[in-house]
């Protein structure tokens, strides 16, 4: 069974970047386009990973990863952020939110899948 990854992220362009670079792995991909469908579907699917962009409508990513992180069924998830925000003092406010991870943009796509590979490290045949 593949592994899951929940993507939350508004822009289309780099939803559609995250799916073909997704596309050529073993991994599912879900789409959520802001924060707070990102907390509905976390909650209903139970990914395995999150893919969080920071800067997002209705909720932002840093106050959609404190809900998802104070869940305790939900807490378990992984969540990489994927985000523009990339000056200093950012990694660590997106750490101090609940965030596991942090890839600023724009990404270099083998980065990101080692980034995912590091807390999925069985999902990607390529690997």
């Amino acid at each position: 069974m593949s592994k899951r990854i929940l993507m939350v992220e508004d822009t289309e362009d780099n939803r559609q970047i995250l799916r073909d670079l997704i596309s050529n792995t073993d991994y599912e991909l879900l789409e959520a386009v802001d924060g707070a469908e990102g907390i509905a579907m976390a909650a209903k699917h139970k990914p395995d990973l999150i893919l969080m962009d920071i800067q997002l409508p209705v909720m932002d990513g840093y106050e959609a990863s404190r809900r998802i992180k104070s869940n305790p069924e939900l807490q378990h998830i992984p969540i990489i952020a994927v985000t523009s925000y990339a000056l200093a003092g950012d990694e660590a406010r997106t750490l101090a939110a609940g965030c596991d991870g942090y890839i600023a943009k724009p990404f270099s796509p083998r980065l990101l899948l080692e980034k995912i590979r590091e807390f999925l490290p069985q999902g990607d045949p390529l690997a």
